[in-house]
């Protein structure tokens, strides 16, 4: 893939992860009546909430500002804990697909913003 559409297709898929995790930050800051009973459903305090709202909200402003190269790796791996302990436990609970759907949409989101972020600037990490 050229560097042109690797670069296009990660703000697209970024911008896209960007609003579903937002989407999914504001009722949880809100600590709104339908996050509340879903947290409840999973068996989980309602007091961290919050606190997961405020960790995708800064998820996403690592992920979408550049620069920060080690925080955005962080950033990432936050998200994608995130998504993959909301699949875990909508799946560890029973909940239809319509429930578990939207961390599983989340997580390739998640993956393909990752891969292709490294594929637009390949930097290592380590210093040599």
């Amino acid at each position: 893939m050229k560097s042109k559409n690797v670069s296009r297709s990660y703000w697209v898929v970024t911008g896209l992860l960007a609003v579903l995790m937002l989407a999914a930050a504001v009722p949880d800051l809100l600590r709104s009546p339908p996050a509340v009973g879903i947290f409840r459903h999973l068996g989980y305090p309602v007091y961290l909430l919050p606190f997961l709202g405020t960790a995708k909200v800064l998820g996403v402003l690592a992920v979408i500002i550049p620069g920060f190269t080690r925080l955005k790796e962080w950033a990432f791996a936050g998200l994608i804990f995130d998504v993959v302990g909301a699949l875990y436990s909508h799946l560890s609970v029973g909940d239809p697909i319509s429930a578990w759907t939207p961390s599983v949409i989340a997580l390739v989101l998640v993956g393909s913003s990752y891969f292709l972020h490294h594929r637009r600037s390949p930097v290592s990490l380590v210093s040599s």
